[in-house]
C-alpha cells in the first residue's frame, strides 16, 4: 500500500435537507462534508445512503459525500486526521479493522485513532462469502473443495489489503488448510460486482453491501461469518457450524478531526439517536440486512481502542507468515 496524500476526489454526491441550517439545528455549519475512503457501492456508501436522509432532517443540514478511494481507506482518513477542518464541518466514516489495522500493517500510514474525534458506531456488518449466480459452487463445500484440489488458483476478493474482507480470507486459509488466490479491490462494491461478473470465482465481503444482490437472485450465498445464522439470511449456513472457527465482520460509523467541537458531536450524536429510534430508518436498515449497532461517543472510542489492541495482537501473530507470502 502506498499512500498519496494528494489523491484527487473521484466522486461527490449530496443529500440534502428540507430544511436548512438556519432552524438553528446544527450550529457549526450549514453542509457537512462526509469523507468515504471506498468507491461508491461498498459498505460507506450503504451505510450513507441509509442514514444521511434521515440524519439531515434531523440536524438540518446537507450531506455531502466525498469518495476518496485507496490505500484500504488511509487516504481519506490522512486526510480527516491531518488535513480536516476542525470546526465542525467534515466528518469521515470510519470502518473496522482497516481504521486500525491501516497503520498497524503498515508503518509508511501515520495517522492513528488518537488523532481522531469517534463520534458514534451505527453498524456492525458481519462477513459472507458469495458467488456469481451461474458459479459451479453451489455450496461452501464445493468451494473449500476446488481450492484444495488447486492450491493459489481459486481466485477471491476482498476490500483491500488489510480490510475485514482480507483478514477473513487469512483466517479462513489458517482454518481450512487452503490457500486461495486473493485478489485486492479499492472497496466492497467492485469486489463483489467481480464475483457477479464472473471476473472472481467469490468474494468475501459484507451482507449489508450484498443483501440486495443477493435476494435479486444475482450473487449465491455460500456462508455467513456470524455466530449464528441471519434472520435475514436463514437458509445460509454459518462457517462455524461448517466446522471453521471464523467469525468476522465489520463494523462502521462516524469520526470527526482531532478537537472536534463537543457541542457539535453532541449534537450529531443526540440526532443519530434519535435516527436510530425511528420505525422508518429501522425499516430500511432490514431491507438492506444491516445490523444496526449503535454506540456513541466515549463508549465508540473505548470500542475502537480495545479493537487496536486486539488487531496488534493479531498482526503480530500473523504477519511473518503474511508477509513470506508475498
Amino acid at each position: 500500500m502506498k499512500l498519496v496524500l494528494a489523491a484527487a476526489l473521484a466522486a461527490t454526491t449530496a443529500f440534502v435537507s428540507p430544511a436548512l441550517a438556519q432552524d438553528g439545528k446544527y450550529t457549526a455549519a450549514s453542509d457537512i462534508n462526509v469523507l468515504q475512503g471506498f468507491k461508491a457501492g461498498g459498505g460507506s456508501d450503504a451505510l450513507a445512503q441509509l442514514v444521511h436522509p434521515f440524519l439531515a432532517e434531523e440536524l438540518g443540514v446537507n450531506f455531502i459525500n466525498q469518495y476518496i478511494p485507496g490505500a484500504t481507506g488511509a487516504i481519506a482518513w490522512t486526510r480527516l486526521a491531518k488535513q480536516s477542518p476542525k470546526d465542525g464541518s467534515t466528518v469521515s466514516i470510519t470502518n473496522t479493522p482497516m481504521l486500525q489495522t491501516n497503520y498497524i500493517m503498515n508503518p509508511s500510514i501515520t495517522y492513528t485513532i488518537d488523532e481522531i474525534t469517534p463520534i458514534a458506531n451505527i453498524v456492525t456488518d458481519p462477513g459472507i462469502a458469495v458467488v456469481a449466480a451461474d458459479s459451479p459452487f453451489q455450496t461452501f463445500e464445493d468451494f473449500v473443495n476446488a481450492a484444495k484440489e488447486s492450491p493459489s488458483t481459486v481466485t477471491v476478493g476482498n476490500s483491500g489489503v488489510g480490510g475485514d474482507d482480507y483478514f477473513t480470507s487469512l483466517q479462513f486459509e489458517r482454518e481450512s488448510g487452503v490457500q486461495l488466490q486473493k485478489v485486492p479491490f479499492q472497496g466492497d462494491g467492485p469486489s463483489w460486482t467481480a464475483a457477479m461478473g464472473g471476473k472472481i470465482d467469490a468474494s468475501f465481503t459484507n451482507v449489508g453491501v450484498t443483501y440486495s444482490q443477493i435476494q435479486e437472485g444475482n450473487l449465491r450465498p455460500l456462508a455467513v461469518f456470524s455466530a449464528e445464522r441471519l434472520e435475514s439470511l436463514p437458509d445460509v449456513p454459518t462457517a462455524t457450524e461448517l466446522g471453521y472457527d471464523l467469525v468476522a465482520g465489520s463494523s462502521r460509523g462516524y469520526s470527526g478531526p482531532g478537537d472536534f467541537p463537543e457541542e457539535s458531536r453532541q449534537q450529531i450524536i443526540d440526532a443519530l439517536a434519535k435516527v436510530m429510534e425511528n420505525p422508518d430508518f429501522q425499516a430500511a436498515a432490514d431491507k438492506q440486512g444491516l445490523m444496526v449497532d449503535f454506540i456513541p461517543g466515549d463508549e465508540y472510542a473505548a470500542f475502537l481502542k480495545k479493537q487496536e489492541g486486539e488487531f496488534q495482537a493479531l498482526w503480530a501473530e500473523i504477519k511473518d507468515d503474511v508477509q513470506a507470502a508475498q
